[in-house]
């Protein structure tokens, strides 16, 4: 499953090489000279995870990912950190403000798509059958239940599935290919369009609540569950 991958390098170089190799890869770049300008980007935009350069301009990347730990949207974004600093002591102090993982510069193109995927595999989310809560709306899995505002929703088994993958994974945005393959799953027949269909009566639903803003299109990437303005 493609990911969405904020790389925040100020050497330009490096950065090209390490959008590169994600691209490759079969993941998405994104693209930050320093953590003010991923900040802003993540308003739009909440990653799969981060790659993140210890020595930044302006507010560090220690700093930075400490930052990202202590708010609730994204203290769940996974972090790997990138520095030419190998002593133990500074593995340490990252690893300790939360980063999941720590590169040591010059690294191999294969040992970071390694470590990407076994990043993003430890900390894939998963759907389960426990009740969620998303700003006033409740679905349980057990009962194919939602509601919202205290009104019944009634959704079909496509919507339902849908929702429920959007509320499990709350702020991230995913193309139609990645929801085709976490809500249709082996279904190959199915195209990319279909979920534009499915995402319009899902919408319709919801407006029963006044839920419908919820879902949201980001443009050129994909569909998103956001509490925030669009």
């Amino acid at each position: 499953m493609s990911a969405n991958i904020l790389v925040v390098e100020d050497e330009p170089a490096i950065q090209e090489l390490l959008a590169l190799n994600i691209t490759q890869a079969g993941h998405h770049p994104i693209r930050a000279l320093s953590a003010e300008i991923a900040h802003d980007l993540m308003r739009e935009t909440i990653p799969d995870l981060i790659l993140l350069d210890w020595m930044l301009p302006g507010i560090n990347g220690l700093e930075f990912a400490r930052k990202l730990k202590s708010d609730a949207l994204t203290k769940n974004i996974p972090i790997i950190m990138l520095t030419a600093r190998g002593e133990e002591y500074d593995k340490v102090r990252g690893l300790e403000v939360g980063a999941d993982d720590y590169v040591t510069k010059p690294f191999s193109p294969r040992e970071l798509n390694a470590r990407i995927k076994a990043v993003l595999r430890r900390r894939a989310p998963q759907m389960t059958d426990d009740p969620i809560e998303f700003n006033g709306l409740r679905l349980d899995p057990t009962t194919h239940r939602v509601i919202g505002n205290q009104k019944t929703i009634d959704l079909g088994p496509t919507e339902f599935r849908l929702l429920h993958f959007f509320m499990s994974n709350a702020e991230r945005v995913h193309t139609r290919s990645q929801l085709l393959d976490k809500v249709w799953g082996d279904r190959v027949f199915v195209e990319d369009r279909t979920v534009d269909v499915h995402i319009r009566r899902l919408r319709n639903a919801l407006s029963v609540s006044g839920h419908e803003d919820l879902i949201q299109t980001v443009r050129g990437a994909g569909y998103r569950l956001s509490a925030q303005n669009s």
